[in-house]
């Protein structure tokens, strides 16, 4: 079983900044095309970031020019760089591994889940 495993949030001021990471011990992340989700209470989960294999990578409208996704193959690492956060990024975020090829943006497209990392973004 494929583990993934979030850290990094946490509490931040609006216009601040966090950084979060997901751990894929032992899973090469080389191979695989890996996202972030969040889900606020009352809503669905919904994508945030998307970096496939090609190195080719896709935002939430909502972040774009705020949150960068990086990739470190050789910590089996995916980070999400968030910048100018605002209080609607109060959220669960998720890591996301093992694109099936479908809407990256969709949960159903991915069979690997972490267990999430809060984060609360205050006015």
């Amino acid at each position: 079983q494929v583990q993934l495993v979030e850290s990094g949030g946490g509490s931040a001021q609006a216009g601040g900044s966090l950084r979060l990471s997901c751990a894929a011990p032992g899973y090469s992340t080389v191979s695989d095309s890996m996202a972030w989700f969040r889900q606020a209470p009352g809503k669905e989960r919904e994508g945030v970031a998307h970096r496939r294999i090609d190195g080719s990578i896709y935002y939430a409208d909502s972040v774009k020019g705020r949150f960068t996704i990086s990739k470190d193959n050789a910590l089996n690492t995916l980070y999400l760089q968030m910048n100018s956060l605002k209080p609607e990024d109060t959220a669960m975020y998720y890591c996301a591994a093992h694109w099936t090829g479908g809407m990256w943006y969709s949960a159903e497209s991915y069979k690997y889940w972490g267990r999430g990392t809060q984060v609360t973004v205050s006015s």
